[in-house]
């Protein structure tokens, strides 16, 4: 696992002990991220959303700069399938 999957993990294990904590993140992530030692590139925004039993967020990443329109249909066939995530009774494989 590299360190940027563990620190995010960390950070999650964090909120779910920490209720002010998750409040704070919530509030203003790119600062209680900034004063957990994450690296927020100045001009990023950041958002942290919940999910919860009846709302899932779903996020859709950027598109590569540098991906050609073949690997794009490749991925959109699910050749890249990184991981499922389970929610209540159904997975989403991102």
């Amino acid at each position: 696992m590299n360190d940027q999957a563990k620190q995010y993990q960390q950070l999650i294990a964090k909120c779910w002990a920490d209720e002010a904590f998750k409040q704070r993140l919530l509030a203003d992530p790119a600062g209680t991220l900034k004063a957990e030692g994450v690296v927020v590139p100045d001009g990023v925004k950041v958002n942290a959303l919940e999910n919860t039993a009846q709302v899932l967020n779903l996020v859709i990443p950027a598109r590569p700069t540098d991906l050609a329109d073949e690997d794009l249909s490749e991925v959109s066939a699910g050749a890249l399938l990184i991981r499922p995530f389970v929610h209540q009774n159904f997975t989403i494989f991102m």
